[in-house]
């Protein structure tokens, strides 16, 4: 990982930054945080001193991070949906990497298609587009199959992209060290873990199998989704560098013009692009993770259809739990209650004061509530509460990155269709509905017969676990009476554990 050529990578990355005048853009960003700003003087000033001049008669950022490879276009895009970290400015210059990159030649994809399934492109597709849209990993062509005349999405990575990958995000470990190692205020951040949950993310997207069953998955999850839609996946022209979806024709969510003349309801499409992201994540807790506006279309029928499901979200039951729990605090402005929740599910030390830490979350809720719903910011609410949590000692959940930043992308997606629209008053029906159903007297009952099904499924193991226990504890004593009252009692054990299983499913079918 601290290999001389990661060292060399970075300090090529750092002439790349310079040379472009990427470094000054980032220093003149003056919303970026104060740590940010000053590391990126030190590092202008160190290239300045070694002679390395900036050319800023293009845009800057974009360029160096386009020049530098697939892995800080990446970087660059998950940047771009966290504003409460890099600032409004440098937000939106990054946004330009969302989409609109390179392609690369259409041969070059036919000749992966041919290899990776196996059979000549003409055999499997009438019709083969140059390419509509490229990304960092990946290009989509439109193609139409010849058996069927559908028309179909056909995915293709970038050639050579797994090994150019590994390259920089190795370099990525070795900044990340660096930071941690000698930066001590950005340990509570674990700039290591984020690295290698960035880097789990991108090794999924880089086997499109994986893409295919996550599209699969959430295409079930939501096909009684009223006004949203996910295309259907084509597994038999899917491969690991393949993969080939329902084409789907619709305006791209940022052409508000186009959706103007169109005639649709963009305060309506608006509230199902934020109500569908928190039903996703609370209800199923498997969610789209990359909503930014390429990856949204309005279809004919004025329903959202989403694309590209390299990165999607998921949550545990627990996790889910807490979650809801301090929206729902936030709505209600229960901020005692969401002091706990914090507590409760270990997020802050034990040692901290509840009261005191109820009051600074009172401090971030209270100027949001007193604001016009055009100024209530999820990214000012983020900023606020990562302040807070710094000062209590809560260190980032690492399971919770891609539900945060992905909060912050869909807010921006549901403001600028509708300017107007209040992210609270939009987001209580669907949290208030998983609330109900997941957290009182009912979910408790449901909790309580699932595991006493899965504690019956152990039932028939207890005798031989308790006789296991017993010889353990004395191999050479003469142990019989005991084995046969331990014996007795995993019987019992047994039988109430089968009992209590068989309760819990009848009780699950009559409620």
């Amino acid at each position: 990982m601290r290999g001389p050529h990661n060292i060399w990578r970075l300090i090529r990355t750092g002439a790349t930054l310079e040379r472009t005048g990427a470094l000054k853009a980032l220093f003149e960003a003056t919303d970026a945080p104060r740590p940010m700003r000053i590391a990126l003087r030190t590092i202008v000033w160190l290239f300045q001193w070694l002679g390395i001049k900036g050319d800023t008669s293009r845009p800057p950022i974009t360029r160096a991070i386009t020049a530098l490879g697939p892995a800080y276009i990446k970087f660059g895009q998950i940047l771009s949906t966290r504003p409460d970290v890099v600032g409004e400015e440098l937000s939106q210059q990054l946004q330009i990497l969302q989409d609109k990159l390179p392609p690369f030649p259409r041969d070059e994809a036919i000749a992966m298609i041919e290899a990776d399934l196996d059979c000549k492109l003409d055999d499997v597709f009438s019709e083969f587009s140059e390419p509509v849209a490229a990304a960092s990993i990946a290009q989509v062509h439109k193609a139409v199959k010849r058996d069927t005349g559908e028309a179909v999405a056909v995915k293709v990575l970038r050639p050579g992209i797994a090994k150019a990958f590994r390259k920089d995000v190795d370099a990525f470990y070795l900044a990340a060290w660096f930071i941690q190692k000698f930066l001590p205020f950005s340990r509570r951040l674990r700039p290591l873990d984020v690295i290698a949950h960035f880097d789990g993310v991108v090794q999924g997207e880089l086997d499109l199998r994986l893409e295919s069953s996550s599209a699969a998955e959430f295409h079930a999850n939501t096909l009684n989704d009223e006004g949203f839609y996910v295309p259907k996946v084509d597994w038999a022209l899917s491969s690991r560098s393949v993969m080939t979806l329902e084409w789907i024709d619709g305006i791209t969510s940022s052409d508000l013009a186009a959706i103007d003349e169109a005639g649709y309801d963009r305060a309506k499409l608006g509230r199902i692009v934020l109500q569908m992201f928190l039903s996703h994540a609370l209800r199923d807790g498997f969610f789209h993770a990359d909503m930014h506006q390429g990856n949204l279309k309005i279809v004919s029928n004025g329903d959202v259809a989403a694309l590209d499901f390299g990165i999607m979200g998921v949550l545990d039951a627990y996790t889910r739990r807490v979650y809801a729990e301090i929206i729902f605090g936030f709505i209600r402005k229960d901020y005692k209650r969401i002091a706990e929740v914090h507590f409760e599910a270990g997020y802050v030390p034990a040692d901290q004061d509840v009261d005191e830490f109820a009051r600074a979350l009172r401090a971030v809720g209270e100027p949001i509530f007193g604001m016009d719903a055009t100024e209530i910011s999820m990214g000012r609410v983020m900023a606020y509460l990562l302040e807070v949590t710094e000062r209590f000692g809560m260190a980032t959940r690492t399971e919770l990155i891609l539900l945060q930043r992905t909060m912050v992308v869909v807010e921006g997606v549901a403001r600028s269709l509708d300017p107007k629209i209040n992210i609270w008053e939009v987001s209580q029906p669907v949290v208030e509905s998983y609330i109900k159903e997941n957290i009182g007297p009912k979910a408790l009952a449901r909790d309580l017969g699932r595991t006493a099904i899965v504690l019956s499924r152990f039932g028939p193991k207890l005798p031989q676990i308790a006789e296991n226990i017993l010889m353990a504890q004395s191999a050479e004593k003469d142990t019989s009476p005991q084995r046969m009252s331990l014996r007795y009692v995993a019987l019992l054990m047994t039988g109430a554990g089968v009992a209590a299983g068989i309760g819990a499913i009848v009780a699950l079918v009559l409620s």
